[in-house]
């Protein structure tokens, strides 16, 4: 046989894993003596299977590590290094050392695969949680659509349309009353946001004379998304206006802020 052909035949990755028969051991052992090809593969084989031990196994700690050595040699301290022999105890060592490699390995394997199954339940929770909470507002919003859609249906609300006033042309509302239940719903959609401190406040009208009566604030404008809102007028009303006033409102309309204004 020559020289690659002993090379290749995988006897020396038994040489330097242990599992070869002490015979065998020697005779591998003078052959590396006698050609410098050989010895040189073993080499190479030796730094990988170190290579292999350093790049699967973890940074581990003292203790970590000296649990696991424990588990391989149990309480007797793990064999040392030696120098390479054809003798049985440089096998000994090979074989420990693989044994520790393969178990440190799975270890670390094991690990981080249950680290990723922990991982994928609570994503999967997480998600669980969000579809829960996006059907309880699903739920809310066509709850609110429906009421909407009640009362712009009921033929016994009347209808104001509030047009835009010189301060805001542009603008515009609508009112929709209900004589019997005393509830006015402003629709909004047609204001813009108010200034930080003001609040648009809504006003029920007498025209002849002309006396105004607050039936509301806005105060919620700019977090509400439908700009849809609920209020109550006690009284008999013939127009109804809008104006922008400071924060907390004001007992009389400003009329240079008068922003919408429609008749009954």
């Amino acid at each position: 046989m020559s020289t690659q052909e002993y090379i290749e035949s995988g006897i020396l990755e038994l040489y330097v894993y242990g599992k070869l028969s002490e015979a065998e051991m020697e005779e591998v052992f003078k052959m590396a003596e006698q050609h410098i090809e050989i010895k040189e593969e073993i080499i190479a084989i030796e730094r990988a299977v170190l290579f292999l031990s350093s790049s699967v196994s973890p940074r581990l700690s003292g203790k970590n590590y000296e649990d696991i050595k424990k588990q391989i040699f149990g309480e007797a301290e793990a064999p040392k290094v030696v120098e390479i022999k054809p003798k049985s105890n440089w096998s000994n060592y090979l074989g420990w050392a693989a044994a520790l490699v393969f178990l440190v390995g799975g270890y670390y394997y094991h690990m981080q695969k249950q680290e990723e199954a922990t991982n994928q339940i609570v994503t999967v929770e997480n998600e669980k949680s969000e579809l829960q909470k996006n059907i309880v507002d699903l739920e809310l919003t066509n709850s609110e659509n429906q009421e909407l859609i009640a009362i712009i249906r009921d033929t016994k609300n009347i209808v104001v349309p509030l047009l835009g006033q010189d301060v805001a042309p542009k603008s515009y509302a609508k009112i929709y009353w209900n004589q019997d239940t005393k509830k006015v719903y402003v629709d909004g959609l047609g204001l813009p946001n108010p200034p930080e401190g003001m609040v648009y406040q809504v006003w029920s009208l007498k025209l002849n004379p002309l006396t105004p009566e607050s039936i509301g604030l806005i105060e919620n404008f700019g977090t509400s998304k439908k700009r849809f809102f609920e209020m109550n007028a006690s009284y008999d009303s013939e127009a109804f206006g809008i104006t922008l006033e400071p924060a907390g409102g004001s007992p009389t309309p400003t009329l240079e802020q008068l922003f919408t204004l429609g008749k009954v």
